[in-house]
């Protein structure tokens, strides 16, 4: 059951936490400058209602005059709690809400023949300013709200270029261009986590590099010691007594010799010193008399031929490594076709093995993997590494059987397809090598 994934910009995720931690700021700050605001002007309200009713009650009630400014002896719409207040013969206020109207203030002073003089007024000038004031409020979050995006795109922004930058250094090294350093990729004047980062990933491709470089030299003086036994032992096979023994030895000795070649000449590839020697050769005739004369029962198809600037050595090197593996794990008939700059080499034999598909050619991969269970996995290494001295893709794919999608199903054979390219090569391995899943 696969697990579902969000995938977001680290810019956008920076935006959206500061806009949200914005956002709360607001509102709570909003939330109590309106309750302080509202509360300070009802306590005012309050205060002058009660100085009103107080003045009224001092000028009025011992003259015997009628009660001025709406004040009203013994209203009976006064609040129970403040007439309860007035009674037992202490002044007070109260402010009674109304749901759908501004609440009301109230003011009652106890007189002294038993009676209460209130008096009070709708809350609407303050609640005006009340409302006025959560206008300016929101305004104000709201412009904090943007503000804060608009922070956070410029600092995930700044920061999002700097891991991309990051990034395709680290692939252009995962590439192989061993002159790439992710520190002088990602530059800048600030330094933070993503300078320790690439510094942390420089550190580790160098220590790879040199790992690397460690077991390709031990690999290369290996193979270089053995070729002098090695010669040694097919010099003293051909004095050998003619017979069947003598044969099997001659074989394995020839056999050991060839590993060895082969051995340096990965060796010799992997350290990237190998140079192309261009010339202009038309591709399907140098297709078809290199294949007639390594492999006369492979048919040859030219569809459209040009003239391409290539190393001729190392091109018949590749086609010679690809017709040599299709004979060995494919079946006939073998089929090299050649289209402008593309060739393609087919088998009919049950395909690549789909660890090569996912990951290309990988040198002494032997066992049940490989098509036939033999070899020492190198000859497709080598067409692989030549191809990129030439600044080719090399490809590798298997074709379905009818009725199936191509890498789908049973197959009905292999095909590796070499692209050269339309210029000249300017360094060894300019061009990547490309595997395609079947």
């Amino acid at each position: 059951m696969r697990r579902f994934t969000l995938r977001t910009g680290i810019r956008w995720k920076i935006t959206l936490a500061i806009a949200a931690v914005g956002a709360l700021t607001a509102v709570a700050l909003s939330l109590v400058v309106h309750s302080a605001a509202r509360v300070s002007m009802l306590e005012s309200a309050r205060d002058a209602e009660l100085e009103r009713v107080q003045y009224i009650a001092t000028r009025n009630a011992d003259m015997g005059r009628k009660p001025i400014w709406g004040a009203k002896l013994n209203d009976p719409e006064l609040p129970p709690q403040l007439r309860e207040k007035a009674r037992s013969g202490r002044r007070g206020t109260y402010v009674q809400e109304h749901p759908r109207k501004a609440p009301e203030v109230w003011a009652a002073v106890p007189l002294g023949n038993g009676q209460v003089l209130s008096l009070h007024h709708p809350f609407r000038e303050s609640a005006n300013m009340v409302r006025d004031l959560d206008r300016a409020l929101v305004i104000g979050s709201l412009s904090v709200v943007i503000g804060g995006s608009a922070l956070g795109v410029l600092i995930g922004g700044q920061i999002s270029r700097r891991l991309r930058k990051a990034a395709a250094a680290a692939q252009r090294v995962a590439h192989g261009d061993p002159e790439v350093r992710v520190r002088d990729a990602v530059g800048g004047v600030v330094r933070d986590e993503t300078d320790d980062l690439a510094r942390a990933v420089d550190a580790m491709a160098d220590a790879l590099q040199q790992r690397l470089e460690a077991e390709r030299r031990v690999t290369a003086d290996i193979a270089h010691e053995l070729r002098t036994p090695v010669t040694g032992l097919l010099t003293a096979a051909e004095l050998l007594p003619p017979g069947r023994p003598t044969e099997l030895v001659r074989d394995r000795a020839q056999a050991m010799r060839a590993l060895v070649e082969d051995v340096l000449e990965v060796a010799r590839l992997d350290s990237a010193s190998e140079r192309a020697e261009l010339q202009d050769v038309a591709l399907g005739e140098f297709v078809s008399r290199r294949v007639t004369s390594l492999m006369p029962e492979a048919g040859v198809r030219i569809v459209a031929d040009e003239i391409v600037s290539t190393d001729p050595r190392r091109l018949e090197r590749i086609l010679g490594n690809l017709l040599a593996n299709a004979a060995r794990y494919g079946q006939p008939p073998i089929q090299v076709d050649v289209e402008g700059r593309v060739v393609r080499v087919r088998d009919h034999g049950p395909g690549f093995p789909e660890a090569l598909l996912r990951e290309g050619p990988s040198r002494f991969r032997t066992g049940s993997t490989d098509r036939a269970g033999v070899g020492h996995g190198l000859g497709l290494t080598i067409a692989e590494g030549q191809a990129r001295v030439l600044g080719a893709r090399l490809t590798f794919r298997n074709v379905a059987a009818p009725g199936g999608a191509d890498g789908e199903g049973a197959s009905a054979g292999a095909v590796a397809v070499l692209w050269l390219p339309e210029h000249a090569p300017t360094a060894t391995g300019s061009f990547p090598i490309i595997k395609l899943p079947g």
